[in-house]
């Protein structure tokens, strides 16, 4: 598939999703640069941050002057930023993983529909979500947004529209300046640190509620929605839910709360963390995944059958996910952390087996009304990338229903009492995705062969590490 063409700068660019342009008076985003231009100055906006994910979801870009930003000034970014490890190390090239020769510029877009204000800047600050084009304005295919942009066009071709309902968890921790020491859960209001088995208690959400404020006044300025929010089983670890819609839309308001939360949390002296497994002998923390899938043209979800029954897209949309998730997890679990999550007994599904209202399983299709029906995946860790984590999930769904995979029947009792189905580690996980054929048509060999280097960097840098386990059971016993 070639890349999109698309100019520089757009003199109007709207979400897909929204049948009516937003307005200047909004809170999130604008029609068009004229718009863009009465939003900054209706707010008084001084500054502008240019920002886009990169591989790991770590917000990148640049800040300027609100004046700047409204007079055709070209933005851009080093293509290395692609080629990375979270710990800012450039991995050695090999057959698949090159780097740029001249390491050229990539353009930042923006994107006006993410245009919002930044609520914790002490000066009026205002925030806009880029894609990245190249200079003769293609675009980028192995930049996040556009992996995900890739699978959406791939559903459209078709004529549906893929909805989606992110639920991120995450832990809030005392302040730790060292590395080395294990993180504890902060003191709440009461004085005290919070214990564990928490789930689902008002008085454990109460422990924070100043905390708690800032993230809803902070998200209603930015015109993000929070559907509920809930403590979830770990001492001070929460759960958001997002309210279901676009899969773009949804990843940005994912990569935004997470900038949101810990800015929220660093006010009151805290961490917040999207750690996969922060806390050793406490639940890992998740980013459970809705999906259902909308005839473009009827407005029904194909899943269900006209009388109301699951259709055979639903099932094979299972099977597909049963057998090319495993091979996808790398971006739903990209750490060597996130596969101390993938254990037995830690409220996580280690297989890939689906059933009925059933939490123990991989896919879990919720209790709900035929025109609600939809498939939960539960294997992604919060330290996911939102947009990669969508994409690998909704593309291995997309590859069942091409591909007409039928899935296996549904488990009745509780599926985690068996060996572990997926990969175990991250080596294991990178080289599953590599070898897995129909990946190459979903995600592009480009963007593949990139995120492939990168992940094996981050391990060997992980392998410099000594840790406290081979010091405490090495060190005199061998």
């Amino acid at each position: 598939m070639s890349p999109k063409k698309t100019t520089l700068k757009p003199a109007r660019n709207v979400p897909a999703s929204k049948k009516t342009p937003p307005d200047p008076g909004s809170l999130r985003g604008v029609a068009n640069w004229k718009e863009a231009a009465q939003f900054l100055r209706a707010r008084g906006i001084e500054d502008i941050e240019c920002i886009t994910p990169d591989l790991a979801g770590v917000p990148r870009g640049k800040m300027m002057p609100s004046s700047k930003f409204t007079s055709n000034t070209s933005l851009a970014l080093p293509s290395a930023i692609y080629r990375h490890t979270i710990s800012g190390e450039y991995p050695e090239e090999t057959e698949s993983f090159r780097y740029e020769p001249r390491d050229s510029d990539l353009k930042l877009l923006p994107d006006l529909s993410t245009l919002s204000v930044v609520p914790w800047e002490t000066d009026p600050t205002a925030q806009v979500i880029c894609d990245i084009v190249s200079a003769d304005g293609e675009e980028v295919p192995y930049t996040p947004r556009n992996v995900l942009k890739r699978i959406m066009k791939l559903y459209a071709d078709r004529g549906w529209k893929p909805i989606v309902a992110p639920e991120i968890e995450f832990y809030l921790v005392a302040k730790n300046d060292d590395p080395d020491y294990p993180l504890h859960p902060p003191k709440g209001r009461s004085g005290r640190s919070i214990l564990g088995g928490q789930g689902y208690s008002i008085a454990g959400i109460n422990e924070f509620d100043e905390l708690i404020d800032d993230i809803y006044h902070f998200s209603e300025k930015q015109g993000l929605e929070i559907d509920t929010l809930i403590h979830e089983e770990g001492p001070a670890q929460l759960e958001i839910n997002l309210r279901h819609g676009n899969p773009i839309e949804l990843a940005d308001q994912v990569f935004l709360f997470k900038r949101t939360i810990r800015e929220a949390a660093m006010k009151h002296g805290i961490y917040a963390t999207f750690m996969a497994k922060p806390m050793q002998g406490q639940p890992g923390s998740a980013m459970h995944i809705h999906q259902s899938i909308v005839n473009v043209e009827t407005g029904k979800n194909i899943f269900s059958n006209p009388d109301g029954s699951p259709s055979r897209e639903f099932f094979h949309f299972i099977g597909g996910m049963q057998k090319y998730v495993p091979s996808a997890l790398s971006m739903l679990a990209p750490y060597v952390n996130s596969y101390r999550r993938l254990t037995p007994d830690m409220s996580c599904p280690v297989n890939n087996a689906w059933g009925y209202d059933n939490r123990t399983t991989a896919f879990r299709v919720p209790v709900s009304d035929p025109q609600a029906r939809r498939v939960e995946n539960r294997l992604p860790s919060s330290d996911a990338n939102p947009y990669l984590a969508l994409a690998a999930s909704l593309a291995s769904g997309l590859l069942g229903i091409m591909k007409e995979i039928e899935p296996t029947a549904p488990t009745e009792d509780a599926a985690n009492e068996g060996s572990i189905e997926l990969p175990r580690g991250l080596l294991e996980a990178v080289a599953l995705m590599e070898g897995e054929p129909a990946f190459e048509e979903m995600f592009g060999r480009e963007f593949i062969g990139l995120y492939a280097g990168v992940k094996r960097g981050e391990f060997e840098t992980f392998m410099q590490v000594i840790s406290p386990w081979e010091r405490e059971f090495l060190l005199l016993n061998v």
